[in-house]
């Protein structure tokens, strides 16, 4: 009779119940075991009344044989049955009648109180030694039939129990004699129970069975196969140890790492008790380390009892994994006696196994242990031999990565593509650390340098979200990465497009300190005349013009016109976001943003490029042209997975929305760029931006305290300086100005200008700032006066309809809430606001053909009152008194005979200290000397041809 107890269904609260004794002195049942706990009792009733009874228990290591046989010897006491046990062991397997000596031992009081007939009269070793009694050589002798009539006659005086645990290792005498006293049960109140390892491989000859010709009923014959303990079990077993009820998540965790193991149970509850941690959900992670060690020291008792043969096939499995096939385990195991079908069935009760028609570990806890006792250098060789086989038999990518992770080196490209395949599949399923895992693998295996380059960008990006940092030191070996040293690398147009990707991530990012010099040296390696070229040029010179401290002669020889080539498209990228930046020429600026962004020159100009060049195009006004070539990176950045590229894609078209005053549309575009590229991933010089298009999207929705709540957001160490802060400091400005802060917001307005200035960023259009620190000041302050007038006179230069708009207080500007007013319906204007107003009226939508002519033509002179013309005595004070024209004004265009144009130092001090600074003041703006300031205004007098400063304003209008 076979009987297997299968485990019951993990349910989510499990009745904890406990099993009351049979009756008064008798034990529990075992928890989990009722079933068998039944049987014994039951089996144990028939002995008392003359019935044998023959029970095998079997199960894997730690499954509760050896408690289960205590357990029946403690049943048998209580019901008034003789017990006589013993255990075999590996050291004593080769002792003759060991196992027959431990029962004999065990009996032998109750044999000498029954009478000395009751002994066998000579017993003598079976080989025919000596006759005189138990011990020869120091093993105990006699022969098989006369112990099997010792043990008979002592049941028939009272009942018997014979325990014999793990009779895989009883020597051959003893199981011999335990196998004829089976046959000659029938007829005798005995019961023998044993149990029985199915980890160690069986044979017929170790079968223990009755006589067959006693008949069925004769003897009882049961064989049990213990399985693992039940969730209710698992739970009785936690409640009883802390008398508590047991945390639900704790319960299901520990019927998971535990797999309903006794064993394994009962040394985590011991670890627990041990350091004083209880049941619940915050250690789940203790139980998981717990569960895994006892799993560990599980696997090495079992594989100490292994031949060596069944120990390969398990590394096999162990190296294979779950993808484990015979024609693997023939490959790695080696030449074998057993065959491979044979060595798994023998393999299957171990308990190490999992049940299923593949080969592989119950737990990788397990599996790990199987390789532990190998050193690194044949741990590796086995998993390269199990790549080699897999890339032979065409595995998926999957099985053949995992097994290249721990692998020599192979020194083959199919070992590198297949790698990166499945990185690429890790990412694209949301598994970056794998994905990060393999890349690094696959930079172990000699590579050419191109390849080398796109393996460590693909890591930067797989690395990106949780390590920003190690992202960006991946992209920097990239950019370093040496040729093949043969001298050709500036003719490796391979190895320059893959460079120039990793430039492009890192300056997107707003990595832009570190890596310039490294871009340079690229730009310089790279071929002249090919795409690869131009596109780190660009990103060259976006560098340096984003830089913290920006260099005082940094003009590079960027294209006036459009390049004659799609390939030297990119620098004409930048050159129309440079000039957007000064707001000079509108007409150039959208003419070489529009070459940019061409269908002919998008495959050859870097992403992050063509964002600037949509930037262009956003202060251009051009707003819906810049969203659709926005939406084009945006989908071409999420297809190679350049995070980077799409947050910054997102934050530029966030400004197109606020700058057409839709609100909704730019705070959506936010929210996609914190999902796709959260704000943890920015470098530090780039984290002010998101947060500060934030705030102004909370102010123009008059949220002031959502807004406020953005900036109080700490951000990173090292943020000050570059062009970000600057959006920050404006924000901040606006935000403090809405709340009646007019100082604070005064000084981070104006700390605002000063960076963009620095840059010359001069343009309305990117912020405008000073129209936003004039409100901070008095309607007449003379400051404010100057500030609005200057603001006014860079729209107008700059000729976008929208900034003229927002300057002439027609519409708001980008990010405000409204423009400065205009004079009232009784209120007459003064002559700088008609002029304005004609300006703008005469300009096409566009505003690139007609307004920067209009500035300097005869037209508008000749729409301006005569000089010593006072305003009207009703008028209200002109809005910027320090732009009229002043008497003796000379004629435009006259300059000092023999006088060149400013230099770019002497037009920054020239243009403060026609704001009305100080020397001092510019010098310390500056970082200069005092006398280096006086040097560069003599120089620009004679230049300009006047005599001192009180007529700088003017000239620099000329100019």
């Amino acid at each position: 009779m076979a009987r297997t107890t299968a485990a019951h269904p993990v349910r989510r609260t499990p009745q904890v119940r406990r099993t009351q004794p049979g009756g008064p002195g008798e034990p529990a049942a075992l928890i989990g075991r009722d079933a068998e706990d039944g049987l014994l009792r039951g089996l144990l009733g028939d002995v008392r009344r003359g019935r044998p009874a023959l029970v095998e228990v079997h199960g894997p290591p730690g499954i509760g044989r050896s408690a289960l046989l205590h357990h029946a010897a403690a049943l048998a006491e209580g019901a008034g049955v003789q017990v006589a046990s013993a255990r075999a062991v590996p050291e004593e397997a080769g002792l003759p009648y060991g196992v027959a000596a431990q029962l004999h031992a065990r009996l032998l009081p109750a044999l000498a109180q029954a009478g000395p007939t009751t002994l066998p009269e000579s017993p003598a070793h079976p080989g025919g030694g000596r006759a005189d009694g138990a011990w020869s050589g120091g093993a105990w002798t006699c022969r098989p039939a006369d112990l099997c009539a010792v043990f008979l006659e002592a049941a028939h005086s009272r009942p018997l129990l014979l325990v014999v645990d793990d009779t895989q290792w009883a020597d051959p005498q003893s199981l011999r004699w335990l196998q004829a006293l089976a046959r000659r049960l029938a007829g005798a109140p005995l019961m023998l129970l044993t149990s029985r390892n199915s980890a160690v491989p069986s044979t017929a000859y170790d079968r223990i069975d009755p006589c067959p010709l006693a008949g069925e009923d004769a003897v009882a014959r049961h064989r049990l196969t213990l399985a693992p303990l039940s969730a209710d079990a698992v739970g009785e077993v936690l409640a009883g140890t802390w008398h508590t009820l047991v945390d639900e998540a704790f319960l299901v965790g520990a019927v998971q790492h535990l797999e309903g193991s006794p064993a394994l149970l009962r040394s985590v509850v011991g670890r627990f008790v041990r350091y004083g941690w209880t049941p619940v959900a915050d250690h789940l992670g203790r139980l998981a380390e717990s569960a895994a060690e006892a799993v560990r020291e599980r696997t090495v008792r079992t594989l100490a009892l292994l031949p060596d043969e069944l120990l390969g096939v398990l590394r096999a499995i162990a190296v294979a994994g779950p993808d484990c096939t015979l024609g693997l385990i023939d490959a790695l195991a080696g030449p074998r006696t057993l065959g491979t079908a044979r060595a798994l069935a023998l393999l299957s009760g171990t308990g190490l196994l999992a049940p299923g028609p593949r080969p592989a570990f119950r737990t990788s806890a397990a599996a790990r242990a199987v390789l532990a006792d190998l050193g690194t250098e044949r741990r590796e060789e086995l998993h390269a031999r199990a790549a080699e086989w897999a890339h032979r038999a065409a595995l998926p990518d999957r099985a053949l990565a995992r097994m290249l992770l721990d692998a020599r080196r192979i020194g083959a490209a199919w070992a590198v593509e297949a790698l990166r395949r499945e990185a690429a599949e890790c990412r694209a399923t949301g598994r970056p650390g794998r994905a990060a895992r393999l890349l690094e693998r696959a930079l172990r295996e000699p590579v050419p340098p191109a390849l080398r380059v796109r393996l460590l960008t693909d890591l930067s990006a797989a690395v990106l979200p949780t390590e920003p940092e190690a992202a960006s030191r991946h992209l920097y070996r990239a950019l370093h990465t040496p040729g093949d040293g043969s001298g050709a690398a500036t003719a490796d147009a391979e190895t320059g497009r893959a460079r120039l990707r990793a430039a492009e991530l890192l300056v997107a990012r707003g990595d832009i300190v570190t890596p310039r010099s490294r871009i340079a040296r690229a730009a310089a390696d790279a071929r002249p005349g090919t795409a690869a070229h131009a596109g780190l040029r660009a990103l060259y010179w976006i560098t340096e013009y984003s830089r913290p401290d920006p260099a005082d002669d940094c003009a590079p020889p960027l294209p006036d016109s459009c390049p004659p080539k799609p390939e030297r498209s990119a620098e004409a990228a930048v050159a129309a976001w440079r000039t957007a930046q000064r707001g000079r020429d509108i007409a150039r600026a959208r003419r070489l943003a529009r070459a940019a962004l061409a269908p002919q020159a998008r495959e050859h100009v870097p992403l992050t490029v063509r964002a600037a060049a949509a930037h262009a195009l956003v202060l251009t006004g051009d707003t819906v042209e810049a969203r659709g070539a926005l939406d084009e990176i945006l989908v071409c950045a999420e297809q190679r997975d350049a995070r980077a590229v799409a947050g910054l894609a997102l934050l530029v078209t966030c400004l197109a929305e606020l700058r057409d005053g839709r609100d909704t549309a730019a705070a959506e575009s936010l929210d996609r760029c914190e999902e796709i590229m959260p704000s943890r991933c920015w470098h530090p010089l780039m984290a002010p931006g998101p947060l500060a298009l934030r705030a102004l999207v909370h102010l123009r929705r008059g949220d002031r305290t959502a807004a406020e709540r953005v900036l109080a957001t700490e951000v990173p160490s090292g943020a000050e300086g570059g062009l970000p802060w600057a959006y920050l400091l404006y924000a901040r400005g606006r935000v403090r100005l809405a709340g009646g802060l007019r100082e604070p917001a005064l000084a981070d307005l104006l700390e605002c200008g000063r960076q963009l200035l620095a840059r010359q960023a001069a343009n309305p259009a990117l912020l405008p700032w000073r129209s936003a620190a004039a409100r901070t000041l008095e309607s007449g302050d003379p400051v404010a006066v100057g500030l609005l007038a200057e603001e006014r006179r860079r729209a107008l230069l700059w000729g976008s309809p929208a900034d003229m708009a927002a300057a002439l207080g027609e519409g708001p500007g980008p990010g405000e809430a409204g423009g400065t007013p205009a004079p009232g319906p009784r209120r007459p204007a003064s002559w700088q606001y008609r002029q304005a107003l004609v300006a703008l009226g005469t300009a096409p939508y566009s505003g690139h053909l007609t307004v920067d002519s209009l500035l300097g033509s005869d037209r508008v002179a000749a729409l301006r009152p005569a000089a010593a013309e006072p305003p009207p005595p009703s008028a209200s004070p002109s809005p910027a008194p320090a732009a009229q024209p002043p008497a003796g004004r000379a004629a435009p265009g006259r300059r000092a005979a023999g006088a060149g144009p400013l230099t770019r130092a002497e037009l920054r001090v020239a243009a403060l200290a026609a704001d009305g600074r100080a020397n001092r003041a510019i010098a310390e703006e500056l970082a200069v000397t005092p006398r280096t300031v006086e040097l560069h205004l003599t120089k620009a007098y004679r230049k300009l041809g006047i005599q001192g400063r009180p007529q700088l304003a003017a000239a620099l209008g000329r100019t």
